[in-house]
């Protein structure tokens, strides 16, 4: 994963605190909180007929999904549910596009049901890769990749639906560590 990348994108879009000192884990999971929060916020604001705001909320919406979880997908390690997931992502940006053409919040609760099931899949392989990663984005790349390939292959024995399988295949990704 490069973490240069995600913390890039979260400054971007002017969303707070704890990034430089996030894992790659946390860093992931506040990408998915902060483009559902755009969402909501672009949900509210087409209720409330403020177009330019809405039109903002799309914006950083795309913004995160594109240029931070996208971005952060490692494709090479990560193969074809790298792939996969890049793809799901280009889907939620069109769709977003879409919604943001046409005020539709149906289209927003869409995007918003695909995020929340990645969020809380993300969520549940937690608990199964401990908090023994470096809190240092910077040193990530150098110490945390092997303690994190053998807790994700634990991950991948524990994991029960096809979509925490694949949000379990994409934490492998975003480390780099298939």
């Amino acid at each position: 994963m490069n973490t240069t990348t995600a913390i890039k994108a979260y400054n971007k879009v002017d969303i707070e605190s704890g990034v430089n000192a996030a894992d790659p884990h946390k860093l992931i999971l506040m990408l998915y909180q902060g483009a559902l929060l755009a969402i909501i916020s672009a949900k509210n604001q087409i209720l409330r007929e403020e177009t330019a705001a809405k039109g903002a909320s799309i914006s950083k919406a795309i913004t995160i999904i594109d240029e931070g979880l996208k971005a952060c997908l490692d494709k090479n390690a990560g193969g074809e549910l790298a792939l996969n997931l890049s793809s799901l992502y280009d889907y939620m940006n069109q769709r977003l596009l879409i919604a943001n053409l046409k005020s539709d919040t149906d289209i927003l609760d869409e995007v918003s049901q695909l995020l929340a099931e990645l969020k809380g899949a993300w969520e549940s392989i937690r608990s199964v890769v401990p908090s023994t990663l470096p809190t240092t984005p910077a040193i990530v790349r150098q110490q945390a990749i092997p303690t994190v390939k053998s807790q994700v292959l634990i991950a991948q024995t524990t994991i029960t639906t096809p979509l925490q399988s694949a949000i379990g295949r994409h934490a492998m990704s975003a480390y780099g560590s298939v």
